[in-house]
């Protein structure tokens, strides 16, 4: 009987060591798999650490690009506002934007702003064509609108992320260069974070805000889109649901602001380059607990996209499983070891 018994307990003995195997083999697999597929952002080429700006008489300029933490070099360098524009070929499209852009900077907060277009490995000369709208259309100073020409495409995020580590405004946007939404918006983004950072009880006063679409859902800027389109969009909105983000319903849209401190606390540690940066941005300051507004915009589609549906829209999905469970593995850090400042 006794032997029995300990034939028993043997048996169990090995059966928790088989369970216990298999659970760290698939744990290995799993943090082997997501290894692989992470993301580590490009260091920067040399030439992409400077800027080329145009003064009034078309001259252009070649410069070194300052970093978000660098203070004013000058007294009279009191830019509120930096507009960080992704850009890749452009120059169709990104007129009407920079147009609009303008106008309502001019009016509403004369001298304090600045663009800076980030070319993100463009074929058909949107750097140059921006430089030339400068002084020819705009008649802005140098330093005004600033192009940063990536040697190599990075992806959206990756020209993002280069744009706003190195402005000089206490406030960065990024805007799509498609003029989808309504610039002069920008206002109430602006008056939702200076909320925050009035209520805000870090030391650091970090906070964001983010256009949203949500309450256009039922209107026929949505419903007129095609069924793959809006099948594929409803799915990526489960997935980022299911994945942790629930508090915030629009986390695409290609308008969000942030200020200076948000954007040191977020930006050197983002790792993904492709369409799916966005969520990572609101996942790293969701981790930190700076507080985001979500703030309604005005948007209407804009045809010429440089998103391929299907293709983009498996990997953005793929994305964002990697970027999930890269964070709960440890894979990816928010602190100072994984920070790049450039």
């Amino acid at each position: 009987m006794a032997s029995k018994s300990a034939g028993v307990r043997l048996q169990d003995v090995e059966l928790r060591t088989l369970l216990v195997s298999i659970v760290v083999v698939a744990v290995a697999s799993v943090y082997t798999v997501i290894k692989l597929l992470s993301h580590t952002p490009r260091p920067p080429f040399p030439e992409e650490l400077q800027y080329q700006t145009a003064d009034k008489q078309g001259l252009v300029l070649k410069k070194l690009l300052p970093k978000v933490t660098d203070e004013p070099v000058e007294e009279n360098d009191n830019v509120l506002l930096s507009v960080v524009v992704p850009s890749y070929n452009e120059t169709s499209r990104i007129l009407v934007m920079l147009t609009e852009a303008i106008k309502y900077l001019k009016k509403s907060m004369p001298g304090r702003w600045e663009i800076i277009i980030v070319d993100d490995g463009s074929s058909d000369g949107t750097a140059d064509y921006c430089l030339e709208l400068s002084h020819r259309n705009f008649k802005l100073d140098a330093d005004q609108l600033r192009v940063i020409k990536l040697k190599k495409n990075r992806g959206k995020g990756g020209a993002v992320r280069q744009g706003l580590l190195h402005i000089r405004g206490s406030y960065g946007l990024f805007a799509d260069a498609d003029g989808a939404s309504n610039f002069s918006d920008v206002e109430n983004l602006l008056e939702a974070l200076q909320r925050l950072e009035q209520t805000s009880t870090s030391s650091n006063k970090a906070a964001v805000a983010i256009g949203s679409r949500a309450h256009m859902v039922n209107t026929d800027a949505v419903v007129k889109r095609s069924f793959i389109r809006n099948l594929l969009m409803y799915g990526l909105h489960t997935l980022v649901f299911v994945f942790g983000i629930r508090s915030i319903k629009d986390t695409q849209c290609g308008f969000k602001l942030f200020n200076k401190q948000a954007i040191v606390e977020i930006f050197p540690y983002l790792h993904t380059e492709g369409w799916i940066f966005d969520v990572e941005i609101l996942m790293l300051a969701i981790r930190k607990s700076i507080p985001i507004a979500e703030v309604s915009i005005s948007w209407h589609e804009v045809g010429g996209s440089k998103m391929d549906l299907a293709r983009d829209s498996i990997n953005m999905a793929k994305d964002l499983v990697v970027i999930r469970m890269a964070y709960v593995l440890g894979i990816y850090r928010d602190r100072l070891e994984s920070a790049s400042w450039h």
